[in-house]
């Protein structure tokens, strides 16, 4: 008998990166004028999710948080293979930092249920932070792999390809355990015929609908609001600056002594700080 009965997998709604994003007076995103997408490198880690069901068995479940329109990147979920999903959706979350947006996606872990493997993407386009798996895995007590490539499950154990600045480094982690997928990891697969049929018919029967996607709120999950959205999170942007003109010029040095290269190098920053003064 597989080792692997529950697949969890973490999946975000984030502004798409060719639209264009207005920000709030609090340094936030306004996500209200922007168009949405499946965090890219969340379609990592569900086709992680979906090949260890294929490969070992187990079902898989989709949590996410946001507003109600992010029921759209579980739908599209349902439509890739997954089994059921989780939306916790709540005003109170508006404006939550990584410590606060891990925190309540802790609790919902929780009140879904026991798993074996909890699956992330490695960050979001939104906040480039890569901190939001870490610190789930954290507050669960859960031995964790970062930046994973490849995986295989042996018994109880995983044995995870992890990428490394200049190579890899092969790691044993004990299951249940959490797992952020690389980007360097197999594309998402294109979505099944019944899961886009059984999609069609869910969005003709709200009913039905609700069998598949359960929504949720902090009271459910038993989440503290004061550790949540705005009051829940220590980091404060103090300014935003609009990026009008991209460009500069660039030196590459090679071929010469090590020395006369960095004796270059200052003596052409020198003139670039004089030409800027």
């Amino acid at each position: 008998m597989s080792a692997i009965q529950n697949i969890f997998v973490l999946i975000k709604q984030v502004p798409d990166q060719s639209s264009k994003a207005g920000i709030n007076p609090d340094g936030t995103i306004d996500r209200a004028k922007a168009k949405r997408m499946l965090n890219p490198f969340d379609r990592f880690a569900l086709q992680a999710a979906l090949h260890t069901k294929k490969t070992y068995g187990g079902k898989v479940t989709a949590i996410s948080m946001g507003p109600p329109a992010a029921v759209e990147v579980l739908l599209e979920a349902l439509e890739h293979g997954v089994d059921q999903c989780f939306l916790l959706s709540d005003k109170r979350l508006a404006a939550s930092d990584t410590l606060a947006t891990a925190y309540a996606l802790h609790k919902v872990v929780k009140y879904v249920g026991e798993f074996d493997l909890l699956f992330c993407g490695l960050q979001t386009t939104d906040g480039d932070t890569a901190q939001v798996g870490p610190q789930i895995a954290e507050r669960l007590h859960l031995p964790q792999v970062t930046y994973c490539e490849d995986f295989k499950v042996e018994g109880s154990k995983v044995v995870a390809k992890r990428v490394v600045e200049g190579g890899y480094e092969w790691l044993r982690m004990n299951i249940p355990g959490l797992i952020t997928v690389a980007n360097s990891y197999h594309p998402l697969e294109y979505k099944t015929l019944r899961g886009a049929r059984m999609v069609q018919h869910l969005l003709r029967d709200e009913n039905e609908k609700t069998k598949y996607i359960k929504i949720i709120t902090l009271d459910d999950v038993g989440a503290d609001p004061v550790k949540c959205g705005l009051k829940g999170s220590p980091t404060i942007v103090a300014r935003t600056d609009k990026v009008s003109e991209i460009g500069g010029s660039c030196i590459i040095y090679q071929g010469e002594p090590v020395e006369q290269m960095v004796s270059e190098t200052i003596k052409n920053t020198k003139i670039l700080e004089f030409i800027k003064s």
